[in-house]
């Protein structure tokens, strides 16, 4: 039988009661999923709608709105007369978008940051490599464009609109592999490069080998080399890598 949360649990009231009323679901499901990540809400422990609603000073509706996203990501599991119980991260969707950008907002954020590059390390080097001979020329002719936009923004300090740069390279190269799993994993890139500036992981200016590389990654692509794509891309995200795993 699972074990009620208790008032007594370490879980504590928040002040999320403040947030609109658009947000506020989807920001109490990620401060009780952050809770079970961090092990205040234990695996195997109940809590109750009533629980949820006094916590958090919410509607009925909010608090079905919050358990139906948890349990949409098997966070949880719903059961009648006891109410959700907390499930093991290993039981979780590790690719759905809500579970990534949970986990970082956890104090799992670098590990989870890790195991995203190496996702990357595993697709984004074949996906360049795909680009080079499958894009079509509009996105060949474009990649060069936005390598020199990205030195130029780099060079000039404007990070902003260098990150802006360096989500859209990478995302046309997963959208232009030709294989529609790549392309679906573009919005986790997304996540994951506004990750490491949000977390304050990303330098505070790109290095003059980083830039070399994403122009190498563009002429490969344009000139249709999928080897010299590959290697470029595999540099990247191979110092991405080392710079996570070194903070």
């Amino acid at each position: 039988m699972p074990t009620a949360v208790t008032p007594s649990s370490p879980i504590a009231p928040s002040s999320l009661t403040n947030k609109s009323s658009t947000v506020l679901h989807s920001a109490i499901a990620e401060e009780l999923a952050v809770d079970i990540i961090e092990g205040r809400w234990k695996t195997g422990e109940s809590m109750t709608l009533n629980d949820i609603q006094q916590r958090f000073s919410i509607s009925r509706t909010v608090a079905r709105e919050t358990a139906h996203s948890l349990e949409s990501a098997h966070a949880i599991v719903i059961k009648k007369r006891v109410g959700l119980i907390a499930q093991d991260l290993g039981e979780w969707l590790s690719l759905d978008t809500q579970v990534i950008t949970w986990k970082l907002h956890s104090k799992q954020r670098k590990q989870e940051l890790i195991a995203l590059t190496e996702l990357r390390l595993a697709v984004e080097p074949f996906a360049a490599a795909q680009a080079a001979l499958r894009a079509p020329v509009e996105t060949r002719a474009l990649m060069p464009v936005l390598a020199m936009e990205l030195r130029k923004n780099g060079e000039a300090g404007n990070m902003d609109e260098f990150h802006r740069l360096d989500l859209r390279f990478h995302n046309e190269i997963l959208r232009h592999s030709g294989n529609d799993l790549f392309s679906s994993l573009s919005s986790l890139v997304d996540i994951v490069l506004t990750g490491r500036v949000e977390q304050g992981l990303y330098p505070s200016e790109p290095k003059h080998e980083m830039l070399l590389a994403h122009e190498d990654v563009a002429e490969a692509i344009w000139e249709g080399n999928p080897e010299m794509a590959r290697k470029a891309m595999s540099d990247i995200v191979t110092e991405v890598s080392g710079s996570t795993r070194g903070q």
